[in-house]
């Protein structure tokens, strides 16, 4: 970009107008004149991009999910049918029923039950509220794919909760249901970052998801980000947990699932929103 500009100097003398050319991370001009004064105006132009960035990343991933833009979603959930899901496995239908504006899953049998929404999406944001009536394990499945293999219902990656004493590797955590490749470790509280090698590194996310912050048998909010190779997860507006994933197996679409994982347990579901980024 090319702009016309005029600059004073110390004594108030303006230099000669010159032709300045802008970059993410530097100014060239052409004439000269212009010395450290150059110096001082990349640094603050550099400046100004990091901040740029860090607001558009926080937008995007942030802290709290409370006072994020509500436009773009939409509701997928009815609130009286299951119009446009579908149960895996399809025998298992009868784990999932609708009662007052909620979809209930209660398991009945120890295996993994899946509720499928019917559109594969890429980058996304999904909001809902959920309940856990007794302990156990849950979460939503996202850009999950058809197992092969027999292991599970499905590869995918695993944004899980449970019950408070289910522990940090369950409760806020991501789990990565895969077959042939290495499946992560990425507890509550962690940025998992996965290299183009598969080597992993971890960092602690400041102020994050605690115990304190669920609601036991109560309703709590999950907010979810799928968005290029990040994926992070916040419950009750405190940031859970999230990863990089930036080889290239990683899943890049799918369908979403809200999953039972146990017998006798007992999971609600309401308020299902879903904004494509795609």
């Amino acid at each position: 970009m090319y702009v016309i500009g005029r600059f004073m100097n110390k004594n108030g003398t303006a230099f000669s107008p010159g032709y300045f050319r802008f970059s993410r991370f530097a100014i060239s001009a052409e004439p000269n004149h212009l010395g450290s004064m150059m110096c001082q105006i990349s640094r603050v132009l550099l400046l100004g991009y990091l901040v740029f960035w860090h607001i558009s990343a926080t937008s995007i991933f942030g802290q709290d999910s409370s006072n994020v833009d509500e436009s773009g979603f939409r509701s997928i959930f009815d609130g009286k049918t299951l119009d446009g899901w579908r149960s895996v496995p399809k025998k298992n239908q009868t784990d999932w029923s609708i009662r007052e504006g909620k979809i209930i899953g209660k398991g009945s049998q120890n295996k993994l039950v899946y509720l499928v929404w019917k559109e594969e999406v890429a980058d996304f944001e999904l909001k809902m509220q959920y309940r856990l009536i007794t302990k156990g394990n849950s979460g939503v499945e996202i850009r999950s794919q058809i197992d092969r293999s027999g292991k599970r219902p499905f590869v995918g990656y695993h944004a899980d909760f449970g019950h408070i004493g289910i522990g940090d590797n369950v409760l806020g955590a991501w789990d990565f249901h895969f077959v042939k490749r290495k499946e992560y470790l990425c507890k509550r509280g962690t940025n998992l970052v996965i290299d183009a090698m598969g080597k992993e590194s971890r960092t602690r996310i400041d102020d994050s998801l605690t115990t304190n912050d669920i609601h036991s048998r109560n309703w709590n909010r999950l907010h979810i980000i799928a968005d290029g190779n990040r994926c992070w997860f916040s419950i009750n507006g405190k940031a859970a947990s999230e990863f990089t994933d930036q080889t290239s197996e990683r899943l890049k679409k799918g369908w979403i699932g809200l999953q039972i994982h146990d017998a006798g347990m007992i999971v609600e579901f309401k308020d299902i929103r879903l904004k494509k980024r795609d």
